[in-house]
């Protein structure tokens, strides 16, 4: 099962999703560790570059690091190689489906997908030993729910902003959004039930 992330200059947002997918995996398991890859680029990349140093910190805080990292250029292979591809902001979206038309059912925000998720009851997902069926299980199904879901009112609640110029503090809070919209899909994909609240 393999994630594309992807942003603009593929040294900040992008690196950071693929630094904590790659984090995550190895620490949930072996068998997760191998079976569920990820990777980045940008629709503007600043190709060989490494993650930006407040990035690297951020995401070095969550566990995660991007030693060797190096950014690069998206291309039309590469998402269509993907089982699924996160993008930052609905505008990375759009860039991915002018390159890839028919991926769209496999391409969403980060931030949609896991609203999508949060909108799906996924314990089935715990019954599926494979990960890779799994996650292209997951994937159509969140294709699906978004095909009957009302139009988002606030699409901007879709995007994360660009951190680039910013100080320590919103390169922290950008990646604290990345963690929380991610882990819940990285969960699912590891075949952990939803946490339930209450």
């Amino acid at each position: 099962m393999h994630l594309l992330f992807v942003c603009t200059g593929n040294i900040c947002r992008s690196p950071l999703a693929e630094g904590l997918a790659l984090a995550y995996a190895r620490a949930e398991n072996e068998a997760l560790g191998a079976a569920l890859t990820a990777s980045s680029a940008g629709t503007a990349a600043l190709v060989g570059h490494p993650i930006q140093s407040s990035a690297g910190l951020v995401l070095r805080g969550l566990g995660g690091d991007a030693d060797g990292f190096r950014a690069r250029q998206l291309l039309a292979e590469q998402i269509q190689t993907a089982d699924l591809v996160l993008t930052m902001t609905r505008r990375h979206r759009a860039a991915v489906l002018e390159l890839a038309p028919r991926m769209m059912s496999r391409t969403f925000t980060l931030r949609e997908a896991a609203s999508l998720l949060a909108a799906m009851d996924s314990t089935w997902l715990t019954n599926v030993p494979d990960v890779t069926v799994r996650g292209r299980q997951l994937v159509a199904a969140l294709a699906q729910l978004r095909a009957a879901r009302v139009v988002n009112r606030n699409a901007l609640r879709d995007d994360i902003a660009d951190p680039i110029g910013k100080n320590l503090d919103t390169f922290q809070r950008v990646g604290d959004a990345i963690s929380t919209a991610l882990l819940p899909l990285l969960d699912a994909l590891a075949g952990k039930p939803k946490a339930t609240s209450g």
